[in-house]
Formats: C-alpha cells, structure tokens, sequence
C-alpha cells in the first residue's frame, strides 16, 4: 500500500480569483475518498490539477508518483475520469462509445472485445450494447460515462459530481458499482455535493470556499469536529416559533428545521433538560431525543468557524 495522491499547498488563482488555496491532503492506495464541498468550492479546480489539466499556481502534486506539472501523460494513462457533463457521443451506441475510448485509452486491438464485455458486465449494460445514448435514461448514461472511464483499467478513478441530477435509487446502485470497483483495487476520489452521498466514503474531505477545512473519516470528524452533542426536538407547538425560542437560548450552538423536527446541536455541558425547562418558560412544550450527527452538522460547524 502506498500513497496515489499527495498534495502540498496545491493552490490555483484565475486573477484575483483563488479558487484553491494552498490545499495539503494525501490518498493511500485502495481507498474510497469523498471531496466534499457546494459548487464553486473548489472541487473540480483540484480534480482538474490532479489530472494535469490544469497547472498550479503555487504548490505541488503528485499523482500515482508522478508530477502534475511535468508528467501530464504519465498520469492520463494511469487514471479514469468520469466528468460532470457525460462526456458521451449521443449518435453513437453504448459499445460505440466504449469502442471509441479503448481506442483513446490506447487498450490494444487484441484486448478490445473482451474487455468492453467485461466493463459492460460490470456496469449492467450487457444487453443494451446497441442502443444509442440520446435513447438512455440518465442513470444509465451515468453507468456508460463510468464504463468509459474504466474501459483501460485504470488504477485510480476521479468520478466529479458523478450522481448530480440522478434519482436516488440511481445513486445508491451507482455506489455500489463504486465499492465493486474498490473491491478490485481501484482507489477512488468522488467530489459530491451530496451530504448524505459523503457517508459512503472511507474518508472525507470538507471544501468551502477553495480551502480544505478537514479531511477525516465521517466518523472521527463527527466525534472530534463538533463542539457539543446533536438532539432531536419535538414539539406540540408550530415548529418555526419553536425554532426562533430555541435559538435565543444560552447553550444552544445551532439549530435548524428538519420535516417534522428540529435538529439541535448543543454546547458540552448544556442539557436537555435545562432547555426543556428554559423553553417551557417560553409557553413552549418541547420533548428531546439523542440523535447521531451528520456531516451536514460538521459542515456548517467548520464554515462558520472560518
């Protein structure tokens, strides 16, 4: 096991613009690795460096040992890369396409064949090898982009955005693909805007605004990057006037409306029985329950501390 991605103060300016700044993270091989963070983070800017598409501004990389600003090819025949947009040709076919990328991989004419079966196989689109993609439904034109990206064997994936704009049961199939392939020894590195997406990986980075805030597995940032304990809070009364009492109340770090509850996170030794009380002498009647925290809460704990 070694390291497939090293970083340090990888930083990349259009102008005045900083779109990432001074980002130092590391990715052992084997793992599944989450780059977290909304549009305009900074995800795709770094995906871009790393792939050596894009030259740094400051800092260095290194992707599967090879430098991102003197070894470009080096890293391109290595790697697969699923963009956010599918970039597929729609008048072609499924097998068309895959064709057309071994070629562009450099996969050897002898190899072809078997191995554009094997990919089709493992996406679940083995019996559709003629169909055109403007035919294809979103989450199988998602399984073909992914198949593309794969087609050459690649020993690390970068997927961006790649489930953005897929339904959920969609994405859940489309993770499963992603631990098959782990499974067989491709590390992956996924940029998401998804919270609940982040959860399936082995680690997470957290992106806002091109820094790295954190990059941890989700549980240890749960347990270590959050200042308090997570409550549910149910209540008898409208939700939104139960919502604007609780955020006036000492002890309380941050609270926000979830369907038919609020979810609350409190300071180390407030408790849910002294809010309870301080609410109550708001004419409030109020009912806590432990919740875990998401990364949703780390989030927004770490933005608002930076």
């Amino acid at each position: 096991m070694g390291r497939v991605i090293e970083t340090e103060n990888l930083t990349k300016r259009f102008g005045d613009f900083t779109a990432v700044d001074a980002v130092t993270f590391h990715v052992e091989e084997g793992e599944v690795v989450g780059y977290l963070g909304p549009n305009g983070s900074g995800k795709t800017t770094t995906i871009r460096m790393l792939l050596g598409l894009l030259l740094p501004s400051e800092g260095r990389a290194a992707v599967l040992g090879y430098d991102i600003g003197r070894e470009q090819e080096a890293i391109r025949r290595e790697v697969g890369y699923m963009s956010q947009k599918f970039a597929l040709y729609d008048e072609l076919t499924i097998v068309e396409n895959l064709g057309f990328y071994a070629g562009v991989y450099g996969v050897p004419n002898g190899e072809r064949r078997q191995r554009m079966a094997e990919v089709l196989d493992l996406v679940g689109l083995t019996g559709l090898e003629r169909s055109e993609v403007r035919s294809l439904s979103t989450g199988w034109r998602q399984r073909l982009a992914l198949g593309t990206a794969i087609v050459h064997r690649p020993r690390l994936l970068f997927l961006d955005e790649p489930t953005s704009g897929v339904d959920p049961t969609a994405r859940r199939a489309f993770w499963d693909l992603i631990y098959d392939l782990a499974g067989r020894g491709v590390t992956v590195f996924v940029t998401t805007h998804y919270m609940d997406e982040a959860e399936y990986c082995g680690r997470v980075g957290i992106m806002r605004g091109g820094r790295l805030l954190a990059m941890d597995a989700p549980s240890v940032l749960k347990r270590e990057r959050l200042p308090g304990s997570s409550w549910r809070m149910l209540a008898d009364d409208p939700l939104l006037p139960a919502l604007e009492a609780l955020e006036d109340l000492p002890g309380v770090i941050r609270a926000g409306l979830m369907s038919d509850h609020l979810s609350v996170i409190v300071a180390p030794g407030t408790t849910p029985e002294e809010l309870r009380e301080r609410m109550r002498r708001r004419g409030i009647a109020v009912q806590f329950e432990a919740m875990q925290p998401t990364l949703e809460d780390v989030f927004l704990t770490l933005a608002e501390s930076t």
